[in-house]
């Protein structure tokens, strides 16, 4: 038989353990790359990045150093303003499903910044048919991130929240066409699979 879990001192019921939400405030903790994520990382171009209270936005990405590192900008991928702080969302190269989800602190990189060079040779190697004047495109005119995972998972093997996870559709103008497409002569009566009378 199993044997109840004791009641926390001073009587009363167990609090239960908070939710995690966009607005949950991220506490720091030492740095904690586990395999599983680099290996995640490694095989997987793409990932998803979630600002406090935004949706999750996909980019592709270069994995060294035990740094995510993104570029974005004109004839780069779009990315929004990102905190010193997000989450970083990464699927499973087999099922393309979602697989961990950690935390994550953000610094741009600039071409005067230290790491600079490390940067921009690790998402050189991962660009397929980059120009040979990307490097100083994205000096001029592009954004390039640092993403350094932290702490431990959010979200991993064993820990999955039961909730759907699907977000909404982005806005957008787009809108749903309701007229039928012209055909030349009309639309023929008799189609393949259609028993249709013959014309008297």
């Amino acid at each position: 038989m199993t044997e109840p879990a004791p009641e926390p001192a001073g009587g009363g019921a167990a609090p239960a353990p908070p939710e995690l939400t966009a607005s949950t405030p991220l506490t720091v903790t030492p740095l904690n790359v586990t395999a599983l994520f680099a290996e995640a990382a490694t095989k997987s171009g793409l990932m998803w990045v979630q600002p406090p209270g935004d949706r999750a936005w996909p980019f592709w990405h270069a994995w060294a150093d035990e740094t995510v590192y993104a570029v974005s900008g004109p004839g780069e991928q779009a990315l929004p303003w990102l905190p010193e702080e997000v989450l970083l969302i990464l699927r499973s190269k087999d099922t393309g499903g979602r697989l961990l989800t950690v935390q994550a602190t953000v610094q741009e990189i600039g071409p005067a910044d230290e790491g600079w060079g490390a940067a921009t040779e690790a998402l050189r190697a991962g660009r397929l048919n980059a120009s040979v004047d990307a490097v100083e495109r994205w000096a001029r005119e592009c954004t390039v991130r640092a993403l350094r995972p932290f702490g431990t998972l959010v979200e991993g093997p064993g820990s999955y929240p039961t909730t759907s996870g699907a977000a909404p559709p982005p806005p957008s103008e787009a809108t749903t066409a309701t007229w039928r497409p012209w055909h030349w002569r009309g639309r023929p009566r008799r189609r393949r699979g259609n028993r249709l009378p013959d014309d008297g």
